[in-house]
């Protein structure tokens, strides 16, 4: 027989019986759905991600203080100052920096009107516009001169805009951080999020700001600031700059040879790629669930195929009596049960497209998810289904190819 012969006549004994190839075939559609739309899931949680620190500066350097352990948890050490973010703007040790903007920040609760949010309130300088690319909606980012004398302006983030205002313009309106007014000059354009996270849930005031009406006291090491952000003159030149920093850091500190830092030094795409590291981690286990229903599937169709060759014993019998070899009744039923797995992957990838599209546009805490479904993965599902079916009937195959033809022909 030609494979043909084989596909047609498997097709022929799943279409006899409908309702049963469609109950043994359910464990594969769910597996395979479920598999499916969660690893496309995955993916456009991850193309988000990407998106996300991408908005947020792809030649950003982060230079953190070291931390310590307290009754309420981990607490900054106050190693850094705004001394040293000059320090490295001034530097010519540091050519493959291009801008510095030292950071300091609280969470305060606002109010206006009858709102009241607790937002991450960033005091920071100029050039944090620049280096992590904060685009304005509405309104301006502050200035020069609202830096030097402390000027009660704010700019809010699209999602604390959206948490206080509404759908209201925001820009000129007066708010209370902490218990201050700010007027608020200006609202950033929406930088997105993933993971329920949001980049857009914040307030930014100038640091100067920040240290004069929220008790950010001078200590003997001078301004302290919670992070430095650093743009590398480009992305090839990011791992040059980190080491320039460490170097003009390490001796503003007077940390000798051999002792470790007391800052933490991390560029955005080494961010990234740990989150994109825990991302996979949780996409193997989220695949290792729903597989499950794909092994019970899998025994659905072993069990029933076993029935199969028991009812068409006589069958087999008089196949071989007119000349049918042992890999003939073996080819039979492996097609047959690819066919019957394969079947049930198809259903399961229509299960899981219309889950994608189900979940298109919408929103997860203010985020947009989306789970696109590509090539690749198709062919993963199909593949995954049609091996699942082999493997699954190839002991009855077996069983079914090992029978004798005397004792078939006499089975009623």
């Amino acid at each position: 027989m030609s494979f043909l012969e084989y596909l047609l006549s498997s097709w022929q004994a799943l279409i006899s019986n409908k309702m049963r190839s469609f109950l043994t075939i359910l464990g594969i559609v769910i597996g395979v759905g479920a598999v499916v739309f969660l690893v496309s899931f995955g993916r456009g949680q991850q193309q988000q991600m990407a998106t996300v620190f991408e908005n947020m500066g792809a030649n950003a350097i982060y230079v953190s203080g070291s931390t310590r352990q307290t009754m309420g948890g981990m607490r900054p050490e106050g190693t850094l100052t705004q001394e040293d973010a000059e320090a490295l703007t001034n530097s010519n040790k540091a050519p493959a920096v291009a801008a510095v903007a030292p950071m300091y920040s609280k969470m305060l609760k606002t109010v206006y009107g009858n709102q009241i949010r607790t937002i991450n309130i960033m005091g920071s300088t100029l050039d944090i516009q620049k280096i992590l690319n904060y685009k304005i909606a509405r309104g301006n980012f502050f200035s020069d001169s609202d830096m030097r004398r402390n000027n009660s302006v704010a700019i809010l983030g699209a999602q604390a805009a959206k948490d206080l205002f509404a759908t209201a313009d925001p820009v000129g309106e007066t708010v209370r951080i902490g218990g201050r007014k700010f007027e608020v000059i200006g609202v950033c354009e929406s930088r997105g999020g993933f993971m329920g996270t949001s980049a857009d849930n914040f307030i930014m005031i100038p640091l100067s700001t920040m240290q004069s009406h929220f008790g950010v006291e001078t200590g003997p090491l001078g301004h302290p600031v919670q992070t430095i952000v650093v743009e590398a003159v480009k992305t090839d030149a990011i791992s040059s700059a980190r080491d320039q920093i460490t170097e003009i850091l390490r001796q503003r500190h007077h940390i000798r040879e051999g002792e470790d830092n007391d800052f933490n030094v991390i560029d955005m795409q080494e961010i990234l790629k740990r989150m994109n590291e825990s991302m996979a981690i949780f996409q193997v286990f989220l695949g290792s669930v729903a597989s499950i229903s794909l092994i019970v599937g899998g025994i659905g169709i072993m069990n029933i195929m076993l029935v199969s060759v028991t009812e068409r014993t006589r069958e087999i019998g008089i196949r071989k009596a007119i000349g049918a070899k042992r890999r003939d009744i073996l080819a039979q039923f492996l097609v047959e049960s690819a066919l019957l797995s394969l079947s049930g992957g198809i259903l399961g990838l229509g299960l899981a497209g219309i889950g994608s599209l189900a979940i298109r546009g919408q929103m997860m805490n203010n985020m947009p998810v989306n789970a696109p479904i590509s090539l690749d993965i198709v062919a993963m599902a199909l593949l995954v289904a049609i091996c699942t079916g082999i493997v699954s009937g190839t002991y009855p195959a077996f069983r079914a190819a090992r029978l004798d033809p005397i004792e078939s022909l006499r089975h009623e």
